[in-house]
């Protein structure tokens, strides 16, 4: 029994599959299944019970799992000690918001990787809520409001946004003094989604609509500027146009509710070291408010 059979079989009992896992850890299922069938051999019983679906645990699986992912944390925590600097090692895939990715947090997983010579980081950029355990991510970084799951997250820093549309689409259309008065307007869209404003101590919903979407906010910017709705935007994807007047914030009585940037991971008592010193690299960047 070695670090690595064990870390395979963590793997794939959190994934729920041979070729979730292979992904995660960067190496072929064929390698994966060796390694399982050598610890299972080692230890002289089935840990996993392969199905048409994946695998799931058997009642020695069960037991074994958590035993077996506390011994590869120590071991990830143990080789962090001793290598030069808190150094890292190995892989850190993580997923990224597409719209605010390449410039807000690109730099950093850049900056995190000098500091870190022997860390593989494999970043992949999206707007879509991805899979984390399916597509083999050991983290995402997320912004907004986080959508109630089984994910573990952690608060690394604020997240602003704000309502604006251009000045010719406030010329044309007028402009909204209550959020419930945006149902006669023009709504640029990332999908069916929910706006939320506070009124004082409450909270107010709105479902807007429009017939301009994209499923990512930078491609929202141009239609705003061309006037052809109202967007709730972030404010690192718009300031700039708000300074030079090219559009204006609206309903600037109701601002939205203070939303996040969070690390997300899947599910599970212990997370990797390289995980949380993405977390702590990214507290220390953005601050807890």
């Amino acid at each position: 029994m070695d670090i690595e059979e064990l870390q395979t079989f963590v793997e794939v009992a959190d994934a729920g599959g041979i070729t979730s896992a292979a992904r995660r850890l960067g190496v072929s299922k064929s390698i994966v299944s060796r390694r399982l069938a050598r610890l299972e051999t080692g230890l002289g019983v089935q840990l996993l019970a392969r199905t048409t679906r994946g695998a799931a645990l058997t009642e020695a699986g069960i037991a074994f799992r958590d035993h077996a992912a506390r011994v590869v944390a120590e071991i990830e925590t143990a080789k962090a000690v001793i290598l030069p600097n808190g150094d890292l090692k190995g892989r850190l895939r993580v997923s990224v918001p597409l719209s605010v990715g390449p410039t807000e947090f690109a730099p950093l997983l850049a900056n995190l990787a000098k500091h870190h010579p022997h860390l593989h980081i494999h970043a992949s950029y999206s707007d879509r809520f991805v899979d984390l355990i399916a597509e083999g991510f050991d983290c995402a970084i997320r912004v907004g409001y986080l959508q109630d799951s089984n994910l573990i997250a952690r608060r690394v820093g604020p997240f602003y946004g704000k309502l604006v549309a251009s000045p010719d689409y406030v010329a044309i259309h007028g402009e909204p003094q209550t959020p419930h008065e945006l149902s006669a307007h023009e709504a640029l869209m990332q999908g069916t989604e929910t706006w939320q404003f506070s009124d004082g101590d409450q909270v107010v919903s709105v479902q807007p609509q429009g017939r301009f979407k994209a499923d990512n906010g930078s491609a929202l910017v141009p239609a705003a500027l061309a006037g052809i709705g109202i967007a709730w935007l972030p404010d690192c994807l718009v300031d700039h146009h708000v300074a030079s007047g090219a559009l204006i914030p609206i309903l600037v009585g109701f601002p939205p509710p203070a939303a996040g940037i969070y690390v997300v991971r899947p599910p599970g008592q212990f997370p990797t070291h390289k995980v949380r010193v993405l977390t702590e690299f990214l507290i220390e960047h953005f601050g807890t408010e």
